[in-house]
Formats: structure tokens, sequence, C-alpha cells
């Protein structure tokens, strides 16, 4: 089984996405220390990921470190099979 497909624009990505719950998303921004190329802020601070992100292939560890870093656990990972 591959853990990588291949978006829209033909890039390539891990089979993992990530969601971030902006009810519970305080703008500590740990996620984006750890990953900014990866992780998105608005204006206020707060993630701007939404729902289901595609973690590129390659960047799946910094990206596990940044969604573990959130200390109100807003950030969450999915795998698909």
């Amino acid at each position: 089984m591959s853990n990588t497909e291949v978006d829209a624009g033909g890039t390539a990505t891990s089979t993992l996405k990530v969601t971030v719950d902006n009810s519970l998303c305080q703008g500590h921004a740990r996620c984006w220390h750890i990953a900014p190329e990866f992780f998105t802020l608005d204006e206020d601070g707060y993630s701007s990921i939404g729902t289901g992100k595609p973690v590129p292939v390659g960047s799946e560890e910094v990206v596990r470190a940044g969604v573990a870093a959130c200390p109100e656990r807003a950030l969450t990972i999915e795998e698909s099979a």
C-alpha cells in the first residue's frame, strides 16, 4: 500500500491530512513555530489550515510534531487508506 497520493495539481502528497477545530484553537501558534511551511495563521494568529489539508511528502514527521505541540488539541491528523 502506497502512502502517497497525487493532488489535483499533480503534486505528490502523503495520505495524511490535518484539520483544525477553530472552536478549540487559542492562537498559541506552536504548530506554526514548528512547521511554518505547513501551518498557516490568520491575521489574529489563529490556525487557518481548515479541514483535511494534505501533508506534503517528506513533511509528515514535522507536521506530526506541530500537531502534538498544540496545547488545546485543536489539530487532528487523519490517514486515508
